[in-house]
């Protein structure tokens, strides 16, 4: 078991499997695209231990609370780690987190976009320490999200060669 597995195992934390995208839902692309060194990440949202999309949605400052919001960007960590575990057989091959790209839907007035990403920003800082885990961020209100998810994040890993 590689480190990355060990402390998930330690936090009691479980990686979901693959999306079950809403029915009649096409997604045509990779979650995970490997480029040289680079492993893109595609938007992730949060989602349930059986793989299908995490309850609640809405716009956060509405339907969700911050620590709803908090929650569902912990959340989308998971599916992303779930996802680059797929495509890279072990997580312990991420030499870096390089930029991650956090969205909120938010609802008009709501600003606190960043304590939201925190949940998925610390989660990663938990697990791959404060070096490779570090990463550039950004945190955005959207007027909308793809299926009222509350909270969508994409990103980029360095690999180890």
């Amino acid at each position: 078991m590689g480190r990355i597995d060990s402390r998930l195992t330690e936090l009691q934390l479980h990686l979901p499997p693959p999306l079950k995208p809403p029915p009649g839902v096409v997604l045509p692309f990779q979650f995970v695209r490997i480029v040289g060194r680079r492993a893109l990440i595609a938007g992730h949202g949060p989602q349930a231990p059986d793989g299908s999309v995490a309850q609640p949605l809405g716009k956060v400052g509405r339907e969700l609370s911050v620590e709803q919001g908090y929650k569902a960007a912990r959340l989308t960590a998971l599916s992303m780690l779930g996802s680059l575990q797929r495509a890279l057989g072990d997580l312990d091959r991420i030499a870096a987190w390089s930029r991650v790209f956090g969205m909120v839907n938010s609802a008009p007035g709501f600003n606190r976009q960043p304590s939201i990403i925190n949940g998925f920003s610390e989660l990663i800082l938990e697990l791959f320490g404060p070096e490779l885990g570090a990463h550039s961020r950004s945190a955005v209100g959207m007027a909308e999200l793809p299926f009222n998810l509350p909270v969508e994040i994409e990103g980029e890993v360095e690999l180890i060669g």
